[in-house]
């Protein structure tokens, strides 16, 4: 009773921006949650190779890390309000798209026009939330709006699966997956409505001396930037790991072991679930470690289970070990950047959240094609195996490196 009085007493405190926001990003995680989930079956279903898979997840995550910058930016000169309402349009328009064209070109060129409006909104609200909060209030608000995402993703996925085998019954598989897509896209759209009833104050305008040439700029916040950069190596290398397997985790359990569209969607929905219930411990554990310490503690505890996934032949042990992992290594997600949100003023925010979104990304981007190469290469048992493996190794390095590097960062 003390925990929940502890988290609705937070959820009091925060005022209206941040509650708008919450329900937005609630409407644009069971949109993607439902479009994801079923999207790589999709291109199946097509009939195109499986290489097309990792070529749209690799031009999406590339075309997110080239505007992350740059949309960063803009958010910091123009608004959150309006970078994250342009976002959310232009994406619930190409969702759309994306689930009623078949020409593999158009997929493709498609799946990088996603990337790129899909960063507007996400490079954005991590910085709104900061702005509209108080640095007493941020674990917990970040942890929040981190659980809240995961289970809204858990319902997306979930409806994903359920709605696809439904469909299934009435229409062939590539129209039940359609009718799903078209759904995705549309509950992502509706976002809009609670990001248009944010208020946001006007963005001061600056002169020239206030607007200083990227020189000046860099001369001027050498301290930030240094902050920025060491995040942005930790977030490459967990990004590399990321990369080779998470895009993939449906696949990996309908080709390991044939698991059904729905069950798929369950196992997936549970493991943002148990993330999202993790999240919620993670201000008990920076309380007990402080926070680096509780990132690398949560990061190393999600290895074993890792490897458990990748060697096990039973559908039910891999699925527990997938959830285990799922949640001890995102539970840091929210920790991490309420301590990259408190190194930086917030002139920095969104191009230190937009860096370190970028990097991640650029992670997946070069991972995808090398996973699927080498599924192919060794099947669907060992493939698997040797993919996860090295995810963990990658994450071992990573969670080293911001050990050394962060512990005695002021």
């Amino acid at each position: 009773m003390t925990f929940l009085q502890e988290w609705v007493g937070q959820f009091r405190t925060y005022n209206r921006n941040i509650k708008l926001a919450i329900l937005a990003n609630i409407f644009t995680q069971i949109g993607l949650g439902a479009f994801m989930v079923v999207y790589n079956f999709y291109i199946r279903a097509l009939g195109l190779p499986q290489q097309v898979n990792g070529e749209i997840i690799a031009l999406t995550s590339l075309a997110t890390a080239i505007i992350l910058v740059p949309a960063g930016i803009m958010s910091d000169r123009l608004g959150r309000k309006k970078v994250m309402a342009a976002g959310v349009v232009i994406g619930g328009v190409i969702l759309a798209s994306r689930s009623l064209v078949e020409l593999e070109s158009f997929l493709l060129g498609t799946g990088f026009a996603t990337g790129i409006a899909l960063a507007f909104f996400q490079v954005s609200i991590i910085p709104w939330l900061a702005e509209n909060s108080g640095t007493k209030q941020r674990i917990h608000l970040f942890s929040l709006h981190s659980a809240v995402m995961m289970a809204a993703n858990v319902i997306g996925n979930l409806l994903g699966g359920v709605m696809t085998d439904f469909f299934s019954l009435f229409m062939t598989d590539l129209f039940s997956i359609r009718y799903t897509l078209l759904f995705g896209s549309l509950f992502y759209f509706v976002s809009i409505i609670p990001i248009m009833k944010m208020k946001e104050k006007p963005r001061e305008k600056r002169n020239e001396q206030e607007n200083p040439s990227i020189r000046r700029f860099m001369s001027k916040n050498k301290t930030g930037l240094k902050v920025v950069a060491l995040f942005a190596v930790a977030q490459l290398i967990i990004g590399t790991g990321s990369g080779l397997v998470i895009p993939y985790l449906n696949l990996y359990f309908a080709d390991r072991f044939q698991a059904s569209t729905s069950m798929i969607g369950v196992i997936i929905a549970l493991g943002q679930a148990a993330t999202a219930l993790a999240m919620f411990i993670g201000p008990l554990v920076v309380q007990r470690l402080g926070e680096v310490r509780a990132v690398v503690t949560l990061q190393l505890l999600s290895l074993p289970f890792l490897l458990l996934t990748a060697f096990s032949t039973s559908l039910w042990i891999a699925a527990i070990g997938f959830l285990f992992r799922q949640a001890l290594m995102n539970a840091g997600n929210p920790i991490q950047s309420s301590l990259m949100m408190s190194k930086v003023n917030d002139s920095m925010k969104g191009l230190a959240n937009s860096v370190n979104q970028m990097v991640f990304n650029l992670g997946w981007a070069f991972m995808g094609p090398v996973s699927t190469g080498i599924v192919l290469k060794y099947g669907s048992y060992w493939g698997y195996a040797h993919v996860f493996s090295i995810t963990a190794g990658i994450y071992l390095v990573g969670s080293l490196y911001f050990f050394f590097v962060f512990r005695s960062l002021k």
